[in-house]
């Protein structure tokens, strides 16, 4: 195997080491880490690679802990991580056996770790021949942390095993057609499609589907903002608040703005929008992403700001409608995010709920009488979808909730919820309240 596959697999132990034991994002990592690789194929592979070793982890450590004699000490934990990244390109990646084993030997002397070598070796070339061992523990076995396992366990038992394995596949990409550019039949006419791996879904109403890894750039009309890439799921949220013509609406948590420019396609130029973000860089994709789709207007502004405390930014007219995608426990998406299984913490919810709560107080405040507000959540945890609005319509008994339609998930409370792989989609819940008049 030639050093440039060696380097590839010891920039992808290093990568994990970034990601799995200094907590620092798999997207932020693969952002930094992808420019600096020439070839394309080469990008291709290294992201797939450090995919599926997040994925997997903690089926590979299981398998890790019974073929190793001793567990590495922490000192070698770029060791820790190469192993995971050659069980990775064996088990999920079906790359050639003696090629994945001899570029991640090699890897082990490109980390500085030679004298590792030889167990990096012998346990990757057992797993060539044998089976991984499979652990009876049903969180080791999905890969999942054990608090994660017991909540789906419990808010979704019928359903929970079935999530998880969703949780560990590949999600498809999801596009959204830009309907002031062209119409989705015509766009569906522009992509290639030799291999049938593109859809027109009954819904969302601009939705493509695309069962292939494709780079976004690459798509037709992607610099003349033709087409965004965002899950179907997501593209629901905006459909249930429904925002008319004309309207004035709020998109209280905006970034990374592709919900605001679904908004904006939909108000036309008599309509208002204010999108707000917490967080300047985030506001900034915001306003990255309307640039590259011919959306910035007059109608459109941009604020950062804390959702929760009007004071500041409000300027005393109520909204039609108001969108709150809150922030939350990401559980919903972990197949496009799988660190999220070991960034995210049990008892980080508590803090995510109260967050949610401040948001829906602050907002109620600033939606007009018989208007209405969305909240939608990227979670499947009971505790901040359904129980977040029971407790809100418990707060507020002249709050109604609207009735939505099968198409955005299953009955859940005063809401709905989508589980992650169903109709190929993310995991979402949604509320749409109605405010009397």
């Amino acid at each position: 195997m030639s050093a440039p596959g060696a380097a590839l697999r010891a920039q992808a132990a290093r990568s994990l080491v970034s990601v799995l034991g200094e907590g620092r994002s798999l997207k932020a990592e693969l952002a930094n880490a992808l420019p600096q690789i020439a070839d394309v194929r080469d990008r291709a592979l290294f992201e797939a690679i450090c995919f599926a070793a997040v994925r997997h982890r903690r089926r590979y450590e299981y398998a890790m802990s019974q073929w190793l004699q001793r567990p590495l000490p922490r000192r070698e934990f770029s060791v820790h991580c190469l192993l995971l990244v050659g069980l990775a390109q064996i088990d999920e990646l079906k790359l050639s056996a003696h090629a994945a084993v001899a570029a991640t030997a090699e890897a082990t002397r490109v980390l500085g770790r030679t004298a590792l070598v030889g167990l990096v070796n012998a346990l990757l070339r057992r797993a060539t021949r044998e089976a991984l061992p499979v652990s009876a523990d049903l969180a080791e076995r999905s890969s999942h942390p054990d608090w994660l396992v017991a909540a789906l366990m419990r808010d979704w038992p019928e359903d929970a095993e079935r999530v998880l394995a969703a949780n560990n596949q590949p999600a498809p990409l999801w596009l959204r057609v830009n309907p002031r550019v062209v119409s989705r039949e015509a766009y569906y006419k522009l992509l290639p499609d030799p291999d049938g791996c593109v859809s027109q879904p009954a819904f969302p109403a601009q939705a493509l589907r695309i069962d292939a890894h494709l780079s976004p750039e690459a798509l037709p009309g992607w610099r003349d903002g033709s087409v965004a890439v965002q899950d179907g799921a997501a593209q629901l949220a905006v459909e249930a608040l429904a925002p008319q013509t004309g309207e004035r609406v709020l998109d209280a948590c905006a970034a990374p703005g592709g919900k605001s420019a679904q908004i904006i396609e939909t108000i036309g130029e008599r309509g208002h929008l204010l999108a707000l973000d917490i967080d300047e860089r985030r506001l900034r994709k915001v306003r990255a992403t309307l640039r590259r789709l011919q959306l910035e207007a007059a109608n459109i502004a941009l604020k950062v700001a804390d959702a929760s405390d009007p004071s500041p930014w409000w300027d005393g007219v109520p909204f039609d409608a108001v969108l709150l995608d809150a922030p939350c426990s990401a559980t919903g998406i972990i197949r496009r995010q799988p660190d999220v299984k070991w960034h995210r913490r049990e008892d980080d919810i508590p803090a995510l709920v109260a967050l949610q709560a401040r948001l829906l107080e602050g907002l109620w405040a600033v939606l007009k009488p018989g208007g209405r507000l969305l909240y939608s959540t990227c979670s499947v945890l009971r505790e901040e979808n359904a129980g977040q609005i029971a407790a809100f319509l418990r707060r507020h008994a002249d709050a109604r909730a609207l009735p939505l339609d099968a198409r955005f998930g299953r009955e859940s409370g005063a809401g709905r919820q989508r589980l992650p792989g169903e109709d190929g989609m993310d995991g979402f819940f949604y509320a749409l309240l109605a405010k009397p008049v």
